[in-house]
């Protein structure tokens, strides 16, 4: 029988033909150069002469296309899509003229294009590269960047998948570019006409590297070691080597030496530091004047620095020695980023060799050949005598160092040949180099050589280190061309007589039959190439049903199958032909193939079509392949490839099976191989085959019909598979037979033998114990049961002949009515010396069968485990749930990482390397980088990490997966909130696993927001929502804040300016009408203050509320200074002329507008330079909005975005408020830098900072007041020297002459003071390197008064002369410089607590010293002085009156100035307040709210009563005014009322002294009450306080255009104190936001222990640094605690991404809105006892407690009443619903339903398989497992299992009790089978099995081993069956059968007795 496995004349049938186009070719005929050529066409001759040149006509635009399509290319390649999406497509890049095209297509979607680039020169290459970019130096993480280089003449385009677009221009000709891993090589033309005459010298790098588009292009390094010398570094130079191909991995390329006519393969890697300073070193041994061209000439030549350029230049023919090592790398760089750019550009056309040839003659012709690669250099030389000049040496030229090396791996063998070469043999360059894998994994590198028609295969393979490969000999093949087929682990030969040939490595598979096309002859062609057979003598193809090609609706093409010997067999075709696919004596012949991606290739014919064919894979079950896998694993690898081939040909034979029938056909085909006759076996004998397929695997006939008939009944009847599983339910139904013994058919003759020959016989221990593990692997797969039921017949016929009978009871125990029909056994020639010998049982072999349910039941009772064998790679599942258990039960924590040996014994084929095993310790030294405390979230850590998902668990069988879920339900209940997505996503919190993913609600939710107004809300027109500005605030979430008033409508209200005011006069009798308009207008003036004033509060009320469309403008509410008077609603104007109006009354507020309207901008809005530049408005009356915009853009950090190009623009012109609004804005965004180019910048506009020889620029005063703090703002912390001098003197700069800084001078000290502060911000005394400059004595100077220092320093030529007109004197003008001065001293000291400094900022304590200070200075110095006193700061009555000095509070004498004390002592309180503000802002602390709200009470009743006061209305109210910020600021964000109630009292009343600075100080703390629309709340950081102080200096502008004292733009910086801290919880499910209930906990502190509150979120969370954690708390919503000790990032990123908190309801529970008391739940009446709540459950009600689909579903269809259920399973199916609901497990519903099922299976007595009573058992054994017991003892109340605890005792004892009646009724079977005795037919061995493995009771063989004999006592049977494992409640049951005097009733008494254990 041996003649069965030789090799035959086999042949495949490629399937999926069809015709190939390029796609890019069809989809450039519809590009605009198409018509182009058209156009050309009609152009008159002339004109084509004089524009082309031509000497005639054009050709028709046919011509043109055909000239087009022979410069076009392209090619293919695997999809490279997202990681989830696992659809395989192929993407093409095709060129051709100026046009790039890369498509995408898959099978089930057609070609689109995907990117299309058009160039300005002919495209010369286009390929597809990956670059790394280093995305986190710290941990070395990188990106990958996927690009399409586009390579023309001068430059090389690089476009990015993500957008990015880069040139890069190339400094000299390149040949190629090839993609590696690390970027682009770079293969310089190799310039065939060097001239010889020239001085010898050493040629110029060849290669060249560029590792990303902005890198600069570095030669690359060979590293390269003699036999005899050490190694040697020097530059690739060798222009005979020519790269033919590169390989990503391995990262290797090959290269062509045109004079040895060898193929080098070498080794590509990133260069050593050792090896750059190797080459770099070489390169600088300069010796003689002649080596004078150092690399850094080179590499500045190369960089593009144009000095000395002329092409004519003296030098040019000098040439050079020693350039072999030069580093010459061109500067490459985007456009964006290259300022050298066009210089490049013009260099490299001025040196192009068809332009330079003029220039050059002679020895010169090789700087013009180079392309520029010498061309500067060289003139850049001096001749030997004489020296370099300045401009030669400069600094910039420093070598440039390579990048990447190449290091030798392989050569070809030299030929014997060789002396005399013929010049054919020269030409023998590699055509086409790949990579390709065989099925047993070898990795070769194949070369075509065409001209020797040779395909020469190189094996290759890792060593011990991954980055070294080793190359091992060469093979040669015959052929023309050839392929790789990735996906198939092959290779398609073209040989030289035109036959396709499928080859593995170098292993012949089988021809490639391609219908349609002449195909040679079908014998075994022998290498040398036969002439092809004549077509007729083809038979006529028969009939195909190949699986390939019926199964699609493709034009199926015919199959021409050659029978054995030659015979030719005729059988009707009716299958249609393509038109061109006809067979005749012209049939087309493949002439090479090309374009392989996945199993495809393209043929390209003889009549120039190209063909797309598919290779058939090698299987498509996952059955199969999990075989195939397994059996490769274990075979030797030659073994293995010959199966495999064998296997590949019968599957893949024409006319194969169809999908269902590969499984048999597997069958037969490996029992064959393993030496059985499949005809003599009884259950192969009936598989599914017409023809049988052994001992000679014959062509398969076409099946008769897939329709049916009336025979197919019977032959079900007369099946194996229903003799095996009888079910008496289904045979009552059908009226069946019983069923009768079927006839042994062992009796017609001998036993069949085994065949000893067969390949797979001296393996056939080996591969039947790798199909075991498969087995094993499979029964943990739900999907995959079947196949193990498939698997197990096989197995048991091998068990059976080797005689394992501890496996063969093992199947029968597993699927007892399956197996017992099978009694065959085969013999194995009983010769033992042959045959029994040859048979090889490997080491890992074990006669114990491993079985995984035993395994883990094992674990769970707490007995001791061997390790359990798996393959890996192949039993993947095995190895997770065996770990799983070791970790969880057994609770070794240490399983996962160093103990995995303990637990799993890795079986490993003798010609497998260990690589799995160094595989398995890097994976475990892989901790994932989550902090694990408990066992549970260890396991899921890890799982997660093994790439387990939820989907993977629902295939797990249910008592496996319940230790899993019930470690995924621990960690459910108390998780981590910084875990990650993959983990969350496991444990089923979709809240954390969203909130890990980083959705915010705007970008997910943006419809919704806004959409579910109350009724109760007005609901505000969408014209009015766009008028007034304010229509962004998340209504959503600011309703749920102030859910039970309309406050934020309120301020509204309150703060629009967009529609006119009402102006209410009423008209008395006596007034005349003229008069009564102008009263009208005054009035209208009056409002109009207040009007102006609004746009400040507005800003803060909406801040960072609004997500700008990137193609519309900013919508900017209108600033409506109009008026209507009731009754008529006549339009009242201030445009009339009746009254006088100020002159730019509306510059300024215009200004706030524009910043109000920018701050909505939030900061995560996607806005670039070009929409900034959008915005800007046409009409210069709105210059001024723009302006204050472009300060807001600074603000919320989008400024950084405008190009410096619009910077500038906008600077030169000359707009004051664009100015001031730019400087502003930019130092805002570079908050801190100290960046050069801003300061650069601000100097210009500080005439203090520019050199003193510097032209006087005319800047605006108030542009120079911006500038200064700008500086402030840059350098702010910082402490540098430089500036603060230069500040420093700027707070006492005095007037000069001719009028120099006369006006506003206050602004302008108090600028430089509040600069000054920043600087130093919080410096204190550690001021570094300012001692000398004496910063504090001078500031104290500068606030109390005195002699005038002289001026050091750069400015004190500018001070000499004074002014004429302010006479000063040389005393310090205190009233100027004090507020600087004052507030300078407290941000320097700001909370350092300096005594010595606080008590110079003490107020006077004698009237004599009172008289000399400014009240409002009083105000500015006790605020300064509690500043620096931070820590003292109480927020209390009495502190604040401890600040008034005793002389105030209690006057001394009678003669005091009332008025002075009074002013002094409000002045003082309010300097108090604010401080108290600036200490609690937003905090909002009752304490000080209400400490701050008595003040504000007072000042507010001194200033509505009648009677006079001394102190005056205006100081008053400027009190009032800072004591109502301080609480806006304690009360920052909160919207609290009765803060409202004082601003809208204030809002109102616009008469009298009510200025325009007091409506912008009541409206500014109006906005900050309500801070982002609640958002938002101030921070108290140093650099929050000096914003703060900018923003509410106690000045406020007397009116709209005034800024002498403070410069109104200031007044926005508040901003800068804003940070987003108000934490929204989002249900996860519907996307809203809900109300949450949060449990804060406080850090200890010196003022309190650590606290915790509750509150209700939405809320302001206090300060972070502040918090120790943060947690959501149940009862309704799944617990989550931040914890903030570890850090406060996690919480800081959460609150940028709008404060979303992602929150999941439980199940049974209803949001906080619907059920504010909790008494509509579900689960509300469970105080009650819990029966009749069962009972009282109504399915119905199910939709309103919880929205999971499948358990809605399953009320709807389970839980209701139905006319065949029975009341019982309703009444169970409820129960267990409720269960699942109120347990918050919905998860385990399939899980009891499962149980159940097997439970009443049991009891009918039908388990035809135990598979599910062994779930029923670890379930069993989980819930008395020591995990649950040590749970179930924790004193902390963790909760238990997750089944419930009256379900599983039920089920227990319904099984127990099925079994024992069955033991009762049959305890024959039961001694029959422990005393070995066969069974009678008449017995259910089904019922013995599940008895067997329900009790854990060993198989015969075991119990035999341990002598049980009869007479043994009962103590004697306890100690035996103790050894074995069994539980003692099985002896009990078993016992009366063993024990010999046993009484007979005892075994009556004991299975009665049963249920109690």
């Amino acid at each position: 029988m041996s003649n069965v496995y030789e090799e035959r004349a086999t042949m495949i049938a490629a399937g999926e033909l069809q015709w190939f186009v390029p796609f890019g070719r069809e989809h450039c005929k519809s590009h605009p150069s198409a018509v182009n050529l058209q156009l050309r066409q009609l152009q008159p001759a002339s004109e084509l002469w004089s524009s082309d040149g031509a000497a005639g006509l054009v050709g028709s635009l046919q011509e043109v296309t055909l000239q087009e399509r022979d410069k076009e290319c392209w090619q293919l390649r695997k999809g490279v899509g997202p990681a989830d999406n696992e659809v395989e497509f192929e993407e093409e890049l095709y060129a051709a003229g100026n046009m790039v095209i890369w498509s995408r297509g898959s099978k089930n979607q057609a070609s689109y294009v995907y990117k299309a680039f058009t160039v300005d020169s002919p495209v010369q290459q286009a390929l597809w590269c990956n670059f790394t970019v280093p995305q986190n130096k710290k941990d070395g993480t990188e990106v990958v960047e996927q690009t399409v280089c586009i390579v023309q003449n001068t430059c090389v385009n690089v476009h990015s998948v993500s957008g990015k677009d880069f040139i890069s221009p190339l400094p000299f000709q390149v040949s190629t570019l090839w993609p590696t891993k690390f970027g682009l090589l770079f293969e310089r033309k190799n310039v065939a006409s060097e001239d010889p005459v020239s001085p010898p010298r050493e040629p110029l790098p060849t290669v060249f590297s560029m590792l990303h588009p902005l890198d600069e292009i570095a030669p690359v390094v060979c590293r390269s070691a003699g036999p005899f010398e050490a190694s040697r570094v020097h530059y690739v130079s060798d222009s005979t080597l020519r790269i033919v191909f590169s390989s990503c991995q391995p990262s290797v390329i090959m290269t062509y030496d045109t004079v040895q006519c060898t193929h080098t393969v070498w080794a590509l890697r990133k260069v050593t530091a050792e090896e750059q300073s190797m080459v770099l070193k070489y390169a600088h041994q300069v010796t003689t004047p002649q080596n004078l061209m150092v690399p850094g000439i080179l590499s500045l030549h190369l960089r593009g620095i144009s000095k000395m350029d002329s092409p004519a230049s003296p030098f040019h023919g000098y040439s050079l020695q020693g350039q072999s090592r030069m580093t010459s790398s061109p500067g490459l760089h985007s456009r964006t980023h290259s300022p050298s750019i066009s210089n490049m550009a013009v260099l490299s056309r001025a040196h192009s060799p068809g332009m330079a040839t003029p220039y050059f003659s002679g020895s010169q012709r090789f700087n013009a050949t180079c392309h520029s690669l010498l061309g500067r250099a060289q003139s850049l030389l001096a001749s030997p005598n004489s020296s370099f000049s300045d401009s030669t040496a400069a600094p910039e030229a420093e070598p440039i160092v390579p990048e990447l090396c190449i290091e030798q791996l392989w050569t070809e063998a030299l030929p014997s040949y060789r002396p005399d070469v013929s010049p054919r043999e020269k030409s023998c360059q590699a055509s086409k180099v790949f990579i390709t894998t065989d099925l047993c994994e070898n990795k070769f590198l194949c070369f075509l050589v065409e001209s020797h028609q040779q395909l020469r295969c190189v094996k290759f393979f890792e060593s011990n280190d991954p980055s070294q490969l080793i190359f091992v000999a060469a093979t040669t093949l015959p052929a023309k061309d050839a392929a790789p087929l990735e996906n198939n682990d092959a290779m398609l030969v073209l040989e030289a007589n035109g036959s396709l040939v499928l080859y593995t490595g170098v292993s012949r598979v089988s021809k490639v039959f391609v219908s349609g096309l002449l195909a040679p002859s079908l014998g075994l062609s022998s290498t040398t190439s036969q002439p092809c057979t004549p077509v007729e003598t083809i038979s006529t193809p028969a009939k195909a049903v190949g699986r390939h090609l019926s199964c699609l609706e493709e034009v199926v093409m015919p199959s021409p199958v050659s029978e054995l010997k030659g015979s030719t067999k005729h059988h009707e075709s009716s299958w249609s032909w393509p038109e061109d696919c006809t067979f005749q004596q012209g049939a087309p012949h493949v002439l090479a193939l090309r374009d392989p991606v996945h199993n495809r290739v393209t043929l390209e014919l003889s009549n120039g079509a190209m063909l797309r064919i598919t290779v058939p894979g090698i299987a498509t079950s996952e059955l199969v392949k999990k075989c195939l896998q397994a059996i490769k694993f274990i075979l030797p690898k030659e073994t293995a490839v010959k199966v495999l081939i064998k296997w590949y040909n019968i599957y893949n034979a024409p006319g194969g099976p169809s999908s269902h029938l590969e499984w048999n056909l597997f069958l037969t085909c490996f029992m064959t191989l393993m030496g059985y006759n499949t005809d003599r076996l009884s259950w192969t004998r009936n598989l599914d085959f017409e023809v049988p397929l052994s001992p000679v695997i014959a062509p398969k006939k076409a099946r008769p019909s897939e329709m049916g008939s009336d025979d197919d009944w019977d032959y079900q009847l007369g099946s194996d598979y229903h003799n095996q599983v009888e079910s008496r339910r289904l045979a009552s139904s059908l009226h069946l037979e019983p069923l009768a013994a079927t006839p042994c058919m062992d009796d017609l003759s001998a036993p069949p033998q085994l065949d000893p020959s067969a390949p797979l016989f001296p393996h056939l221990p080996a591969v039947f114990f790798v199909l075991h593990l498969v087995y094993e692997e499979l029964k943990l797969d739900d999907l995959m049961r079947k196949g193990a039921r498939s698997l197990v017949v096989m197995l048991q016929q091998l068990a059976r002949d080797l005689q394992l009978k501890e496996y063969i009871d093992m199947y029968w125990r597993d699927y007892p009515s399956f197996i017992k029909a099978f009694k065959e056994c085969c013999v194995i020639d009983a010769a033992p010396a042959a045959h029994t010998e040859q048979m090889i049982r490997p080491s890992f072999f074990q006669t114990e069968p491993p079985c995984v349910f035993r395994w883990l039941s094992s674990c769970l009772r707490g007995n001791a485990v061997t390790p359990f064998p798996y393959l890996p790679g192949i039993c993947e599942r095995t190895k997770l749930l065996v770990l799983s258990f070791a970790l969880y039960v057994i609770g070794d924590h240490s399983a996962v990482t160093s103990d995995m040996s303990k637990y799993l014994a890795k079986v490993s084929a003798g010609q497998k390397k260990h690589a799995d095993d160094q595989l398995l310790r890097r994976q475990s030294s892989i901790k994932p980088n989550v902090p694990c405390c408990s066992l549970a979230e260890k396991l899921v850590t890890w799982l997660t990490s093994s790439g387990f998902t939820l989907k993977d668990l629902e295939s797990v069988p249910f008592g496996v997966a319940l230790p899993i879920r019930d470690a995924i339900y621990q960690c459910r209940e108390q998780p981590c909130s910084d875990w990650p997505e993959d983990v969350c996503l496991l444990i089923g919190r979709q809240d954390l696993t969203k909130q890990a993913h980083k959705a915010t609600l705007l970008a997910r939710n943006k419809s919704s927001v806004g959409t579910g107004l109350t009724p109760e809300a007005p609901a505000a027109s969408e014209a009015d929502d766009e008028e007034d500005g304010m229509g962004d605030v998340d209504q959503e979430v600011t309703r749920l804040i102030w859910s039970r008033d309309l406050r934020v409508q309120e301020v509204r209200r309150l703060l629009q300016s967009s529609r006119p005011v009402r102006v209410n006069v009423v008209h008395l009798p006596e007034v005349s009408d003229h008069e009564y308009i102008e009263e009208k207008e005054n009035k209208l003036l009056q409002l109009c203050q207040r009007t102006m004033a609004l746009p400040v509060g507005r800003g803060l009320f909406t801040l960072f509320s609004y997500h700008p469309v990137p193609t519309e403008p900013l919508p900017v509410p209108k600033l409506n200074l109009t008026g209507r008077a009731p009754p008529r609603n006549t339009t009242v104007d201030l445009n009339s002329g009746n009254i006088d109006v100020p002159p730019n009354m509306t510059s300024w507020p215009s200004f706030h507008n524009g910043v109000a309207a920018g701050l909505k901008i939030a900061p995560a809005s996607q806005i670039d330079s070009a929409w900034i530049a959008y915005n800007k408005p046409k009409s210069a009356e709105l210059a001024n909005e723009y302006a204050g915009f472009l300060m807001a853009l600074g603000l919320n950090g989008h400024l950084t975005k405008l190009a410096t190009l619009n910077i500038h623009d906008n600077l030169t012109k000359g707009h004051e408020m664009t100015s001031i609004g730019l400087l502003l804005g930019v130092s805002a965004a570079k908050l801190g830098t100290m960046d050069m180019s801003i300061t650069r910048l601000l100097s210009i506009h500080i005439p203090a900072l520019l050199p003193p020889t510097s032209t006087e620029l005319d800047v605006p005063h108030n542009v120079q007041v911006a500038a200064v703090v700008g500086i402030g703002l840059v350098y702010q912390g910082t402490g540098h020297r430089h500036n603060a001098e230069v500040l420093l003197a700027e707070i006492g700069r005095p007037p000069g002459p001719e009028m120099e800084y006369c006006t506003d001078r206050e602004s302008y000290s108090l600028a430089a003071g509040l600069a000054l502060g920043m600087v130093c911000l919080g410096h204190g005394s550690n001021l570094i390197g300012m001692s000398d400059l004496n910063v504090p004595e001078q500031l104290y100077q500068y606030m109390v008064g005195g002699h005038r220092r002289s001026h050091a320093g750069v400015n004190r030529e500018k001070h000499k002369s004074p002014s004429y007109q302010i006479k000063e004197g040389d005393t310090i003008n205190v009233d100027v410089t004090c507020p600087g001065a004052t507030l300078a001293l407290a941000m320097i000291y700001l909370k350092t607590n300096n005594r010595s400094i606080a008590d110079w900022l003490r107020a006077p304590d004698t009237m004599f010293l009172l008289d000399f200070i400014k009240p409002e200075f009083l105000l500015l110095r006790t605020l300064a002085r509690c500043l620096i006193m931070w820590e003292e700061i109480l927020p209390t009555e009495e502190w604040i009156n401890s600040n008034v000095p005793q002389i105030i509070q209690v006057p001394a004498s009678e003669d005091v100035n009332v008025e002075t004390l009074a002013q002094a002592h409000d002045y003082i309180i309010a300097g108090a307040c604010m401080a108290v503000g600036f200490r609690f802002a937003g905090s909002a602390n009752s304490d000080a709210f209400e400490c701050l709200y008595k003040f504000a009470r007072n000042f507010m009743q001194c200033l509505t009563s009648s009677t006079p006061t001394v102190m005056g209305h205006y100081n008053l109210q400027t009190c009032l005014s800072m004591v109502l910020l301080s609480l806006s600021m304690v009360m920052a964000g909160s919207g609290n009322l009765r803060v409202l109630q004082l601003c809208r009292f204030l809002h109102k009343r616009t008469s009298g002294e009510m200025n325009y600075g007091f409506h912008m100080a009541h409206h500014m703390a109006l906005g900050l009450l309500f801070l982002g629309g609640g958002r938002y709340t101030l921070s108290t950081s140093n650099s929050a306080i000096a914003a703060l102080l900018c923003a509410l200096y106690p000045h406020f502008p007397a009116h709209s255009t005034d800024n002498r004292y403070h410069l109104q733009a200031l007044r926005h910086l508040c901003v800068l104190a804003a940070e987003p801290r108000l934490l929204v919880p989002v249900d996860v499910d519907t996307c809203k936001p809900c109300y949450a209930l949060l449990e804060v906990t406080y850090k200890a502190t010196q003022w309190y222990e650590e606290t915790t509150v509750e509150l209700m979120a939405p809320a302001l969370l206090p300060e972070l640094h502040l918090l120790e954690q943060v947690k959501v708390k149940g009862p309704r919503y799944w617990e989550l605690a931040i914890d903030i000790s570890r850090g406060t990032q996690h919480l800081q990123s959460i609150l940028i991404r709008d404060g979303v908190l992602y929150v999941k309801l439980r199940a049974g529970q209803l949001p906080y809105k619907d059920d504010p008391r909790g008494w509509k739940s579900l689960l509300a009446p469970s105080v009650n006892n819990r029966n009749p709540e069962v009972r009282t459950f109504k399915p119905e009600a199910i939709s309103t407690f919880t929205s999971d689909a499948a358990l809605v579903s399953f009320a709807e269809y389970f839980c209701k009443p139905a006319e065949n259920m029975k009341h019982d399973t309703l009444a169970l199916f409820s129960a267990i619903l409720y269960e699942c609901v109120t347990q918050e497990n919905p998860e385990m519903l399939p899980t009891y339903i499962a149980i159940d099922q097997a439970v009443q299976s049991l009891q009918r007595g039908e388990m035809c398989e135990t598979f599910a009573l062994w779930q029923i058992k670890l379930v069993l054994e989980l819930c008395e497992s020591r995990v649950l017991q040590e749970r179930r003892r924790d004193p902390r109340g963790a909760r238990g299992l997750l089944l419930s605890s009256e379900f599983l005792p039920v089920m227990k004892c319904s099984a127990d009790h099925a079994l024992d009646r069955w033991l009762y009724d049959n305890r024959q079977a039961l001694r029959s089978y422990v005393s070995g005795q066969p069974f009678a037919d008449e017995w259910d061995t089904s019922m013995l099995a599940c008895f067997l493995v329900y009790h854990s009771i060993p198989s015969v063989t075991k119990m035999a081993a341990t002598d049980l004999e009869e007479n043994s006592s009962f103590p004697e049977l306890l100690l035996r069956f103790t050894q074995l494992g069994v539980p003692v409640r099985a002896l009990l049951r078993v016992a009366p059968l063993l024990l010999k005097n046993a009484d007979p009733s005892m075994g009556n008494g004991v299975a009665c007795a049963i249920p109690i254990f």
